[in-house]
């Protein structure tokens, strides 16, 4: 999976490094001469699903065209594409560069490719759970803050499926909102017909939660032609069962609510369409990374 970064991605990392080594890097300019070159390799340590490595190696781009650096740039060789399957051991890539350049960057660099790899191989684990059941799974705006393309990125890599991206890629009705209606779902769709109306507000795909059997019939009395996916919240697994049956087809299901390793083939099983797994992004544990430089 080879990366082209958006200019968002590029402003980020760049915040990143001016975070990071924004007023200097004492120690590599006391230690290493201003011309020195050396070579690197980003050696696995841990067994699970690569992702960005191509982000890591920009990250070092991005940061030699910041700071102006007198050397030229890196020769960069990648052995492990994002979305394999790595093994503790292998070497993921090798690049040679200025070594200022390479231990400065190197932390930002890092951070990325092990969280975005963590989160890589958990959406492997959940994909492969589900594997034969139909059911695809999502990723949610669990996210951390400023890091949302680079997660999104990471569960494409790992085999899953982005949900919206912000608030205005669809409308998702969550409790809440139905809350603040009064609790009546139909006047929910009533108020997104007459919103959708009007032709200056963009028609997107509409998602409508329901908690219980009895909130998704009443929005099988009023929501189709206008809703086009039901979400089931914290169903229990017999219930979902019957919700998707009584569904009928009428609506695209997905089910969310505190899905992890051990229950996500049984929600699966129900025959729902997509399960949603805030921890892929929410909970994320780095895979086991590091650079490591050469004597020189």
């Amino acid at each position: 999976m080879k990366t082209r970064l958006s200019d968002l991605e590029r402003q980020r990392i760049r915040i990143a490094l001016v975070e990071d080594s924004g007023k200097g890097d004492p120690t590599t300019e006391a230690i290493v001469p201003k011309d020195a070159n050396g070579r690197a390799i980003f050696l696995i340590k841990q067994d699970g699903v690569l992702a960005g490595i191509d982000y890591a190696r920009q990250t070092f781009e991005i940061y030699e065209a910041q700071t102006n650096a007198e050397s030229p740039i890196f020769e960069y060789r990648e052995m492990i594409e994002d979305g394999s399957v790595v093994t503790k051991g292998e070497v993921a890539a090798e690049i040679r560069g200025n070594l200022r350049t390479l231990l400065t960057a190197e932390r930002v660099a890092l951070n990325l490719l092990q969280r975005m790899s963590g989160i890589a191989t958990l959406t492997r684990e959940f994909v492969n759970a589900v594997a034969g059941t139909g059911a695809i799974i999502l990723d949610t705006r669990k996210t951390a803050p400023l890091l949302r393309p680079f997660d999104r990125y990471a569960v494409r890599a790992g085999g899953g499926t982005n949900h919206r991206y912000g608030l205005s890629d669809m409308v998702l009705v969550k409790d809440n909102h139905i809350a603040a209606a009064g609790g009546s779902i139909p006047i929910v769709i009533a108020r997104l017909e007459e919103y959708f109306r009007d032709e200056s507000h963009q028609r997107v795909p509409v998602e409508v939660e329901v908690t219980s059997i009895k909130q998704l019939e009443e929005l099988h009395l009023v929501g189709k032609g206008t809703v086009q996916r039901v979400l089931f919240d914290n169903f229990e697994v017999e219930d979902l069962r019957t919700a998707v049956i009584l569904n009928a087809g009428l609506f695209e299901t997905e089910a969310s609510g505190g899905v992890t390793l051990k229950t996500v083939r049984s929600i699966a099983e129900t025959g729902v369409n997509f399960i949603s797994v805030g921890a892929l992004t929410h909970s994320v544990k780095a895979l086991d990374i590091s650079l490591e430089i050469e004597n020189v």
